[in-house]
Protein backbone atom coordinates (compact mmCIF):
# COMPACT_ATOMS: atom_id res chain seq x y z
CA UNK A 1 0.00 0.00 0.00
CA UNK A 2 2.71 2.55 0.07
CA UNK A 3 3.49 2.58 -3.37
CA UNK A 4 0.22 3.90 -3.62
CA UNK A 5 -0.87 7.44 -4.17
CA UNK A 6 -2.12 8.64 -0.89
CA UNK A 7 -5.72 9.45 -3.15
CA UNK A 8 -6.15 6.16 -4.35
CA UNK A 9 -5.74 4.47 -0.75
CA UNK A 10 -8.10 6.69 0.72
CA UNK A 11 -10.78 5.33 -2.43
CA UNK A 12 -9.78 2.13 -1.67
CA UNK A 13 -10.13 2.21 2.31
CA UNK A 14 -13.86 4.44 1.52
CA UNK A 15 -15.22 1.32 -0.73
CA UNK A 16 -14.06 -1.26 1.79
CA UNK A 17 -15.57 0.86 4.79
CA UNK A 18 -18.78 1.04 2.31
CA UNK A 19 -19.30 -2.30 1.42
CA UNK A 20 -19.51 -3.25 4.98
CA UNK A 21 -21.84 -0.95 5.55
CA UNK A 22 -23.94 -2.07 2.60
CA UNK A 23 -23.78 -5.89 4.27
CA UNK A 24 -24.09 -4.67 7.73
CA UNK A 25 -27.71 -5.06 7.63
CA UNK A 26 -27.58 -8.95 7.22
CA UNK A 27 -26.75 -9.16 11.34
CA UNK A 28 -30.53 -7.99 12.24
CA UNK A 29 -32.12 -9.04 9.25
CA UNK A 30 -33.71 -12.71 8.22
CA UNK A 31 -31.52 -13.93 5.32
CA UNK A 32 -32.24 -16.93 3.41
CA UNK A 33 -28.37 -18.25 3.99
CA UNK A 34 -28.93 -21.28 1.68
CA UNK A 35 -29.48 -19.24 -1.55
CA UNK A 36 -26.68 -16.30 -0.67
CA UNK A 37 -24.08 -19.28 -0.43
CA UNK A 38 -25.67 -21.01 -3.63
CA UNK A 39 -25.31 -17.76 -5.77
CA UNK A 40 -21.81 -16.31 -3.38
CA UNK A 41 -20.76 -19.92 -4.75
CA UNK A 42 -21.35 -20.09 -8.35
CA UNK A 43 -19.94 -16.77 -9.00
CA UNK A 44 -16.70 -17.71 -7.28
CA UNK A 45 -16.83 -20.83 -9.56
CA UNK A 46 -17.35 -18.57 -12.48
CA UNK A 47 -14.22 -16.88 -12.07
CA UNK A 48 -11.96 -19.65 -10.50
CA UNK A 49 -10.74 -21.54 -13.93
CA UNK A 50 -8.06 -19.07 -14.69
CA UNK A 51 -6.44 -19.81 -11.36
CA UNK A 52 -7.27 -23.37 -11.17
CA UNK A 53 -4.00 -25.22 -12.12
CA UNK A 54 -5.83 -27.84 -14.46
CA UNK A 55 -7.59 -25.85 -16.19
CA UNK A 56 -5.52 -22.54 -16.29
CA UNK A 57 -5.03 -21.90 -20.40
CA UNK A 58 -7.44 -24.94 -21.50
CA UNK A 59 -10.56 -22.72 -20.52
CA UNK A 60 -10.38 -19.52 -22.10
CA UNK A 61 -12.32 -17.21 -19.67
CA UNK A 62 -11.35 -13.84 -20.36
CA UNK A 63 -9.91 -12.05 -17.23
CA UNK A 64 -12.00 -9.18 -15.56
CA UNK A 65 -14.74 -8.66 -18.45
CA UNK A 66 -17.47 -9.15 -16.31
CA UNK A 67 -19.15 -12.00 -18.38
CA UNK A 68 -20.62 -13.38 -15.23
CA UNK A 69 -22.27 -10.13 -13.70
CA UNK A 70 -25.69 -11.99 -15.02
CA UNK A 71 -25.07 -13.90 -11.49
CA UNK A 72 -24.71 -10.78 -9.39
CA UNK A 73 -27.57 -9.07 -10.92
CA UNK A 74 -29.61 -12.49 -10.61
CA UNK A 75 -28.85 -12.08 -6.75
CA UNK A 76 -29.72 -8.68 -6.93
CA UNK A 77 -33.74 -9.83 -7.99
CA UNK A 78 -33.66 -12.22 -5.92
CA UNK A 79 -32.19 -11.58 -2.30
CA UNK A 80 -32.22 -8.56 -0.16
CA UNK A 81 -29.48 -5.74 -1.05
CA UNK A 82 -27.32 -6.40 2.02
CA UNK A 83 -27.33 -10.26 1.44
CA UNK A 84 -26.48 -9.44 -2.55
CA UNK A 85 -23.35 -7.16 -0.87
CA UNK A 86 -21.83 -10.92 0.77
CA UNK A 87 -22.50 -12.98 -2.45
CA UNK A 88 -20.37 -10.44 -4.89
CA UNK A 89 -16.73 -10.88 -1.96
CA UNK A 90 -16.00 -14.37 -2.89
CA UNK A 91 -15.61 -14.64 -6.76
CA UNK A 92 -13.86 -11.14 -6.36
CA UNK A 93 -11.27 -12.14 -4.23
CA UNK A 94 -10.32 -15.14 -6.14
CA UNK A 95 -10.74 -13.90 -9.32
CA UNK A 96 -7.31 -13.41 -12.01
CA UNK A 97 -5.23 -10.03 -11.21
CA UNK A 98 -2.60 -9.58 -13.38
CA UNK A 99 -1.01 -6.41 -12.45
CA UNK A 100 0.29 -5.37 -9.16
CA UNK A 101 -0.59 -4.50 -6.24
CA UNK A 102 -2.81 -8.21 -6.73
CA UNK A 103 -4.12 -7.90 -3.51
CA UNK A 104 -4.92 -4.78 -3.01
CA UNK A 105 -6.89 -4.87 -6.77
CA UNK A 106 -8.77 -7.83 -5.55
CA UNK A 107 -10.28 -5.90 -2.53
CA UNK A 108 -10.70 -3.21 -4.53
CA UNK A 109 -12.81 -5.04 -6.75
CA UNK A 110 -14.62 -6.81 -4.33
CA UNK A 111 -15.68 -3.65 -2.46
CA UNK A 112 -16.59 -2.10 -5.69
CA UNK A 113 -18.81 -5.10 -6.67
CA UNK A 114 -20.01 -5.47 -3.11
CA UNK A 115 -21.61 -1.72 -3.31
CA UNK A 116 -22.80 -1.55 -6.87
CA UNK A 117 -24.72 -4.98 -6.53
CA UNK A 118 -26.20 -3.99 -2.77
CA UNK A 119 -27.84 -0.54 -4.99
CA UNK A 120 -28.56 -2.81 -7.66
CA UNK A 121 -30.79 -4.88 -5.20
CA UNK A 122 -31.86 -1.93 -3.42
CA UNK A 123 -33.41 -0.14 -6.74
CA UNK A 124 -34.98 -3.33 -7.46
CA UNK A 125 -37.02 -3.73 -4.24
CA UNK A 126 -37.66 0.35 -4.79
CA UNK A 127 -39.64 -0.48 -8.14
CA UNK A 128 -41.53 -3.43 -6.90
CA UNK A 129 -39.23 -5.85 -8.34
CA UNK A 130 -39.71 -8.65 -6.41
CA UNK A 131 -43.13 -8.12 -6.32
CA UNK A 132 -43.14 -8.29 -9.90
CA UNK A 133 -41.18 -11.84 -10.20
CA UNK A 134 -44.09 -13.28 -8.25
CA UNK A 135 -43.88 -12.21 -4.91
CA UNK A 136 -42.89 -14.73 -2.30
CA UNK A 137 -44.37 -17.81 -3.95
CA UNK A 138 -42.11 -20.12 -5.62
CA UNK A 139 -45.39 -21.24 -8.50
CA UNK A 140 -46.40 -17.56 -8.79
CA UNK A 141 -45.84 -16.25 -12.43
CA UNK A 142 -43.63 -13.24 -12.62
CA UNK A 143 -45.38 -10.14 -14.34
CA UNK A 144 -44.03 -9.36 -17.60
CA UNK A 145 -43.53 -6.73 -19.08
CA UNK A 146 -43.41 -4.71 -15.77
CA UNK A 147 -40.96 -6.93 -14.23
CA UNK A 148 -38.45 -5.51 -17.11
CA UNK A 149 -38.86 -2.01 -15.70
CA UNK A 150 -37.48 -2.89 -12.11
CA UNK A 151 -34.81 -5.18 -14.03
CA UNK A 152 -33.52 -2.42 -16.31
CA UNK A 153 -33.18 -0.06 -13.85
CA UNK A 154 -31.52 -2.29 -11.22
CA UNK A 155 -29.02 -2.88 -14.17
CA UNK A 156 -28.52 0.78 -14.49
CA UNK A 157 -27.52 1.09 -11.01
CA UNK A 158 -25.10 -1.34 -11.06
CA UNK A 159 -23.79 0.26 -14.25
CA UNK A 160 -23.66 4.13 -13.08
CA UNK A 161 -22.00 2.60 -9.28
CA UNK A 162 -19.53 0.69 -11.45
CA UNK A 163 -18.76 3.57 -13.71
CA UNK A 164 -18.21 5.93 -10.89
CA UNK A 165 -15.56 3.81 -9.03
CA UNK A 166 -14.09 2.63 -12.06
CA UNK A 167 -13.34 6.48 -13.04
CA UNK A 168 -12.73 7.19 -9.32
CA UNK A 169 -9.87 4.77 -9.30
CA UNK A 170 -8.47 6.17 -12.46
CA UNK A 171 -8.18 9.57 -11.14
CA UNK A 172 -6.79 8.75 -7.78
CA UNK A 173 -4.68 5.78 -8.72
CA UNK A 174 -3.42 6.76 -12.62
CA UNK A 175 -3.79 9.95 -11.33
CA UNK A 176 -5.92 11.44 -14.90
CA UNK A 177 -7.30 14.63 -14.70
CA UNK A 178 -11.05 14.25 -13.56
CA UNK A 179 -12.53 15.50 -16.92
CA UNK A 180 -10.87 12.61 -18.86
CA UNK A 181 -11.38 9.63 -16.21
CA UNK A 182 -14.74 9.02 -16.30
CA UNK A 183 -14.68 9.91 -20.29
CA UNK A 184 -16.23 6.93 -22.14
CA UNK A 185 -16.42 4.71 -19.33
CA UNK A 186 -20.35 4.56 -19.36
CA UNK A 187 -21.11 4.79 -22.86
CA UNK A 188 -18.90 1.70 -23.19
CA UNK A 189 -20.39 0.18 -20.15
CA UNK A 190 -24.06 0.94 -20.91
CA UNK A 191 -25.38 -1.97 -23.34
CA UNK A 192 -23.14 -4.64 -22.07
CA UNK A 193 -24.30 -4.20 -18.57
CA UNK A 194 -28.38 -3.91 -20.29
CA UNK A 195 -27.62 -7.53 -21.72
CA UNK A 196 -26.15 -8.94 -18.46
CA UNK A 197 -29.41 -7.45 -16.67
CA UNK A 198 -31.33 -9.20 -18.99
CA UNK A 199 -29.35 -12.43 -18.47
CA UNK A 200 -29.76 -11.90 -14.71
CA UNK A 201 -33.49 -11.96 -14.88
CA UNK A 202 -33.62 -14.68 -16.62
CA UNK A 203 -31.81 -16.95 -14.26
CA UNK A 204 -34.40 -15.40 -11.54
CA UNK A 205 -37.11 -16.38 -12.63
CA UNK A 206 -36.09 -19.75 -13.66
CA UNK A 207 -34.72 -20.01 -9.86
CA UNK A 208 -38.15 -19.10 -8.82
CA UNK A 209 -40.12 -21.45 -10.84
CA UNK A 210 -40.98 -25.31 -10.23
CA UNK A 211 -37.97 -26.21 -11.62
CA UNK A 212 -35.66 -24.56 -8.52
CA UNK A 213 -32.10 -23.54 -8.68
CA UNK A 214 -30.89 -26.21 -11.16
CA UNK A 215 -33.06 -24.08 -14.07
CA UNK A 216 -31.08 -21.11 -13.47
CA UNK A 217 -27.70 -22.48 -14.88
CA UNK A 218 -29.12 -22.66 -18.00
CA UNK A 219 -28.25 -19.28 -18.50
CA UNK A 220 -24.47 -19.73 -17.90
CA UNK A 221 -24.54 -21.71 -20.80
CA UNK A 222 -24.26 -18.41 -23.34
CA UNK A 223 -22.29 -16.59 -20.80
CA UNK A 224 -19.63 -19.00 -21.32
CA UNK A 225 -20.02 -19.11 -25.36
CA UNK A 226 -19.61 -15.06 -24.63
CA UNK A 227 -16.62 -15.22 -22.56
CA UNK A 228 -15.09 -17.59 -25.67
CA UNK A 229 -15.98 -15.06 -28.16
CA UNK A 230 -14.37 -12.23 -26.17
CA UNK A 231 -11.52 -14.66 -25.36
CA UNK A 232 -11.00 -14.72 -29.13
CA UNK A 233 -10.76 -11.08 -29.63
CA UNK A 234 -7.96 -10.98 -26.74
CA UNK A 235 -6.26 -13.21 -28.44
CA UNK A 236 -6.62 -11.45 -31.58
CA UNK A 237 -5.03 -8.14 -29.55
CA UNK A 238 -2.43 -10.39 -28.37
CA UNK A 239 -1.31 -10.90 -31.46
CA UNK A 240 -1.24 -7.68 -32.81
CA UNK A 241 0.94 -6.95 -29.49
CA UNK A 242 3.40 -9.52 -30.64
CA UNK A 243 3.71 -8.32 -33.89
CA UNK A 244 4.69 -5.04 -32.91
CA UNK A 245 7.11 -6.58 -30.16
CA UNK A 246 8.83 -8.60 -33.04
CA UNK A 247 9.40 -5.07 -35.00
CA UNK A 248 10.83 -3.34 -32.51
CA UNK A 249 13.01 -5.87 -31.26
CA UNK A 250 14.28 -6.02 -34.92
CA UNK A 251 14.59 -2.63 -34.84
CA UNK A 252 16.63 -2.66 -31.80
CA UNK A 253 19.08 -5.68 -32.98
CA UNK A 254 19.70 -3.04 -35.85
CA UNK A 255 20.35 -0.40 -34.32
CA UNK A 256 21.47 -0.79 -30.48
CA UNK A 257 22.48 2.66 -29.93
CA UNK A 258 18.47 3.82 -29.26
CA UNK A 259 17.65 0.37 -27.89
CA UNK A 260 14.22 1.23 -25.81
CA UNK A 261 13.92 4.31 -27.24
CA UNK A 262 10.68 3.59 -29.27
CA UNK A 263 8.76 1.95 -25.96
CA UNK A 264 9.09 5.45 -23.94
CA UNK A 265 8.09 7.21 -27.16
CA UNK A 266 4.74 5.01 -27.35
CA UNK A 267 4.86 5.72 -23.54
CA UNK A 268 4.93 9.65 -24.04
CA UNK A 269 2.65 9.84 -26.96
CA UNK A 270 0.16 8.31 -24.94
CA UNK A 271 0.82 10.59 -22.03
CA UNK A 272 0.42 13.60 -24.67
CA UNK A 273 -2.63 11.95 -25.90
CA UNK A 274 -4.63 11.25 -22.51
CA UNK A 275 -3.92 14.85 -21.44
CA UNK A 276 -5.21 16.24 -24.75
CA UNK A 277 -8.26 14.29 -23.98
CA UNK A 278 -8.41 11.99 -26.95
CA UNK A 279 -10.91 9.40 -26.63
CA UNK A 280 -9.60 5.83 -24.96
CA UNK A 281 -9.65 3.96 -28.38
CA UNK A 282 -7.47 5.72 -29.64
CA UNK A 283 -4.64 6.01 -27.03
CA UNK A 284 -3.25 2.36 -28.26
CA UNK A 285 -3.12 3.51 -31.55
CA UNK A 286 -1.69 6.41 -30.70
CA UNK A 287 0.99 4.08 -28.06
CA UNK A 288 1.52 1.87 -31.65
CA UNK A 289 2.52 5.33 -33.58
CA UNK A 290 5.01 6.06 -31.17
CA UNK A 291 6.73 2.33 -30.34
CA UNK A 292 6.42 1.67 -33.92
CA UNK A 293 7.74 5.06 -35.86
CA UNK A 294 11.08 4.07 -36.64
CA UNK A 295 10.09 0.93 -38.04
CA UNK A 296 11.77 2.47 -41.56
CA UNK A 297 15.37 1.98 -40.01
CA UNK A 298 14.74 -1.89 -41.38
CA UNK A 299 15.21 -0.18 -44.74
CA UNK A 300 18.15 2.08 -43.74
CA UNK A 301 22.39 0.23 -44.57
CA UNK A 302 23.79 -0.78 -40.98
CA UNK A 303 26.73 0.83 -42.28
CA UNK A 304 24.91 4.27 -42.75
CA UNK A 305 23.00 4.12 -39.39
CA UNK A 306 26.19 3.20 -37.66
CA UNK A 307 28.81 5.57 -39.42
CA UNK A 308 31.35 7.75 -37.89
CA UNK A 309 31.41 11.16 -38.93
CA UNK A 310 29.14 13.43 -41.12
CA UNK A 311 26.76 12.06 -44.23
CA UNK A 312 27.52 12.31 -47.55
CA UNK A 313 24.21 14.03 -49.44
CA UNK A 314 23.76 10.54 -50.77
CA UNK A 315 23.35 8.70 -47.57
CA UNK A 316 21.51 11.87 -46.08
CA UNK A 317 18.74 11.23 -48.42
CA UNK A 318 18.70 7.83 -47.86
CA UNK A 319 17.97 8.44 -43.88
CA UNK A 320 15.71 10.60 -45.01
CA UNK A 321 13.58 7.85 -46.59
CA UNK A 322 12.61 5.75 -43.18
CA UNK A 323 9.68 7.16 -42.44
CA UNK A 324 8.77 5.89 -46.51
CA UNK A 325 9.78 2.59 -45.55
CA UNK A 326 7.98 2.12 -42.22
CA UNK A 327 5.16 3.03 -43.65
CA UNK A 328 5.36 0.92 -46.52
CA UNK A 329 6.05 -1.80 -43.77
CA UNK A 330 2.93 -1.37 -41.85
CA UNK A 331 0.67 -0.23 -44.17
CA UNK A 332 -1.07 -3.85 -44.76
CA UNK A 333 -1.55 -4.35 -40.88
CA UNK A 334 -4.71 -2.82 -40.57
CA UNK A 335 -5.20 -2.58 -36.75
CA UNK A 336 -2.62 0.59 -36.41
CA UNK A 337 -4.77 2.62 -38.32
CA UNK A 338 -4.18 6.29 -37.82
CA UNK A 339 -0.71 5.27 -36.71
CA UNK A 340 0.48 4.58 -39.93
CA UNK A 341 -0.14 8.04 -41.01
CA UNK A 342 1.94 9.04 -37.42
CA UNK A 343 5.00 6.72 -39.17
CA UNK A 344 4.91 8.37 -42.32
CA UNK A 345 5.07 12.23 -41.60
CA UNK A 346 6.25 12.33 -37.65
CA UNK A 347 9.59 14.06 -38.96
CA UNK A 348 7.48 17.27 -41.07
CA UNK A 349 7.60 20.12 -39.14
CA UNK A 350 5.21 22.54 -38.33
CA UNK A 351 6.94 25.43 -40.74
CA UNK A 352 7.20 22.97 -43.50
CA UNK A 353 10.74 22.21 -43.78
CA UNK A 354 10.97 18.37 -42.38
CA UNK A 355 10.34 15.29 -44.72
CA UNK A 356 9.68 13.49 -46.38
CA UNK A 357 7.21 15.65 -47.91
CA UNK A 358 7.47 19.11 -46.46
CA UNK A 359 3.92 19.82 -45.10
CA UNK A 360 2.94 22.13 -43.02
CA UNK A 361 0.68 23.14 -40.18
CA UNK A 362 -2.91 21.42 -40.36
CA UNK A 363 -1.41 19.42 -43.19
CA UNK A 364 0.55 17.13 -40.58
CA UNK A 365 -1.88 14.35 -39.12
CA UNK A 366 -2.63 14.88 -35.64
CA UNK A 367 -0.55 11.57 -34.36
CA UNK A 368 2.74 12.80 -36.46
CA UNK A 369 2.24 15.73 -34.30
CA UNK A 370 2.11 14.28 -31.12
CA UNK A 371 4.60 11.42 -31.62
CA UNK A 372 7.83 14.48 -33.07
CA UNK A 373 6.99 15.94 -29.67
CA UNK A 374 7.37 12.60 -28.02
CA UNK A 375 10.29 11.46 -30.08
CA UNK A 376 12.32 14.39 -29.40
CA UNK A 377 11.72 14.67 -25.76
CA UNK A 378 12.90 10.76 -25.74
CA UNK A 379 15.95 11.48 -27.56
CA UNK A 380 16.85 14.72 -25.51
CA UNK A 381 16.30 13.17 -21.97
CA UNK A 382 17.85 9.40 -23.23
CA UNK A 383 21.65 8.53 -22.39
CA UNK A 384 23.64 7.51 -24.98
CA UNK A 385 27.21 5.67 -25.18
CA UNK A 386 28.41 9.23 -27.00
CA UNK A 387 26.60 11.94 -24.97
CA UNK A 388 24.96 12.03 -21.72
CA UNK A 389 20.96 12.49 -21.49
CA UNK A 390 19.78 16.23 -21.19
CA UNK A 391 17.34 17.18 -17.60
CA UNK A 392 13.93 16.51 -18.57
CA UNK A 393 13.72 21.06 -17.44
CA UNK A 394 15.91 21.62 -20.51
CA UNK A 395 14.73 19.14 -22.66
CA UNK A 396 11.08 20.72 -21.98
CA UNK A 397 12.57 24.40 -22.21
CA UNK A 398 13.76 23.78 -25.92
CA UNK A 399 10.32 21.93 -26.85
CA UNK A 400 8.60 24.95 -25.90
CA UNK A 401 11.45 27.31 -27.91
CA UNK A 402 10.38 25.83 -31.17
CA UNK A 403 6.75 24.94 -30.31
CA UNK A 404 5.31 27.02 -33.39
CA UNK A 405 8.16 26.38 -35.99
CA UNK A 406 9.00 22.42 -35.54
CA UNK A 407 6.44 21.23 -32.94
CA UNK A 408 2.59 21.67 -32.59
CA UNK A 409 1.88 23.92 -29.60
CA UNK A 410 -0.98 22.38 -28.30
CA UNK A 411 1.11 19.13 -28.19
CA UNK A 412 3.94 20.57 -26.16
CA UNK A 413 1.60 21.64 -23.89
CA UNK A 414 -0.08 18.46 -23.15
CA UNK A 415 3.52 16.80 -22.78
CA UNK A 416 4.64 19.62 -20.03
CA UNK A 417 1.29 19.21 -18.38
CA UNK A 418 1.37 15.02 -18.06
CA UNK A 419 4.68 15.53 -17.26
CA UNK A 420 3.81 17.61 -14.08
CA UNK A 421 1.04 15.05 -13.39
CA UNK A 422 3.18 11.91 -13.89
CA UNK A 423 6.84 12.78 -13.93
CA UNK A 424 8.99 10.76 -16.22
CA UNK A 425 11.09 7.73 -15.49
CA UNK A 426 14.29 7.05 -17.98
CA UNK A 427 14.82 3.24 -17.85
CA UNK A 428 18.62 2.23 -18.37
CA UNK A 429 19.31 0.40 -21.52
CA UNK A 430 21.82 -1.67 -22.07
CA UNK A 431 24.05 0.91 -23.52
CA UNK A 432 23.48 3.16 -20.66
CA UNK A 433 25.76 3.58 -17.36
CA UNK A 434 23.88 1.82 -14.39
CA UNK A 435 22.73 4.70 -12.46
CA UNK A 436 21.36 6.86 -14.92
CA UNK A 437 17.61 5.73 -14.87
CA UNK A 438 16.11 8.22 -12.26
CA UNK A 439 12.81 9.52 -12.70
CA UNK A 440 13.08 13.00 -13.96
CA UNK A 441 17.17 12.87 -12.65
CA UNK A 442 20.05 12.56 -14.49
CA UNK A 443 23.98 12.38 -13.83
CA UNK A 444 25.55 16.30 -13.49
CA UNK A 445 26.32 17.21 -17.03
CA UNK A 446 27.71 20.27 -19.06
CA UNK A 447 25.21 23.48 -19.01
CA UNK A 448 22.50 23.44 -21.85
CA UNK A 449 23.75 24.90 -25.08
CA UNK A 450 28.18 24.19 -24.14
CA UNK A 451 29.82 22.32 -26.50
CA UNK A 452 31.24 19.17 -25.50
CA UNK A 453 33.81 18.74 -28.25
CA UNK A 454 33.93 16.28 -30.82
CA UNK A 455 31.54 13.21 -30.67
CA UNK A 456 33.03 9.59 -30.23
CA UNK A 457 31.94 6.38 -30.91
CA UNK A 458 29.95 4.37 -32.92
CA UNK A 459 27.05 7.08 -34.78
CA UNK A 460 28.46 9.65 -33.25
CA UNK A 461 27.36 12.31 -35.70
CA UNK A 462 23.40 11.17 -35.11
CA UNK A 463 23.44 14.75 -33.99
CA UNK A 464 21.67 17.59 -35.02
CA UNK A 465 23.86 19.85 -36.99
CA UNK A 466 24.85 23.00 -35.81
CA UNK A 467 24.35 26.11 -38.38
CA UNK A 468 27.86 27.10 -40.28
CA UNK A 469 28.05 29.69 -37.43
CA UNK A 470 29.14 27.58 -34.94
CA UNK A 471 25.84 28.16 -32.99
CA UNK A 472 24.20 25.30 -31.55
CA UNK A 473 20.90 23.85 -33.79
CA UNK A 474 17.56 24.34 -31.95
CA UNK A 475 17.16 21.18 -30.10
CA UNK A 476 20.73 20.13 -29.68
CA UNK A 477 23.32 20.10 -26.78
CA UNK A 478 26.33 18.85 -28.73
CA UNK A 479 28.30 20.74 -31.19
CA UNK A 480 30.69 19.41 -33.79
CA UNK A 481 34.45 20.97 -34.28
CA UNK A 482 34.14 22.88 -37.65
CA UNK A 483 31.13 24.19 -39.66
CA UNK A 484 29.68 22.05 -42.18
CA UNK A 485 26.88 22.03 -44.58
CA UNK A 486 23.52 22.90 -42.91
CA UNK A 487 20.30 21.29 -45.01
CA UNK A 488 18.73 24.33 -43.36
CA UNK A 489 17.86 27.16 -40.17
CA UNK A 490 16.95 24.52 -37.41
CA UNK A 491 16.95 21.19 -39.63
CA UNK A 492 18.56 18.37 -37.67
CA UNK A 493 20.39 15.87 -39.49
CA UNK A 494 17.88 12.33 -40.42
CA UNK A 495 19.67 10.23 -38.63
CA UNK A 496 18.45 9.42 -34.89
CA UNK A 497 19.60 12.37 -32.71
CA UNK A 498 19.13 13.55 -29.59
CA UNK A 499 16.91 16.27 -30.80
CA UNK A 500 14.61 15.17 -33.27
CA UNK A 501 13.99 11.30 -32.20
CA UNK A 502 15.77 8.39 -33.14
Amino acid sequence: MRDIPAGARIAVVGAVVGAGACALPVLRQGVPWAAVALLAGLYALCEWPPRCPVLAGRVNVPIASGSFFPVLLAAAFLLPPAAVALVAVPGALIATVEEEPRRVRRVWRAAQLAIAASAAAGAHVLLGGREALGGRGAAAAPDFPYALLPAGVAALVFCLVLTALDGLILATAERRPPRTAWRGLLLRSLAPHCVHGFAGLMMAVLWRSRFGPPAALFVLLPMYISCWVFAQYHRERAAHRATIRALVQAVDIKDKYTRGHSERVGRASEMIARELGMEEGRLEVIRFAGILHDVGKLGVPTRVLRKDGPLTPEERAVIELHPEYGHEMVRGIGFLGEARAAILHHHERLDGSGYPYGLAGGQIPEAARVVAVADAFDAMTSTRSYRRARPVAAAVTELERCAGAQFDPRMVGGLVRALSRYGWHVEVTADEPQGFGARGKVPPSRPVGTPAGPARGPAADLLPTPPATGRISPLSDVGEPGPRPHPGPGLPDPRPSNAQGA
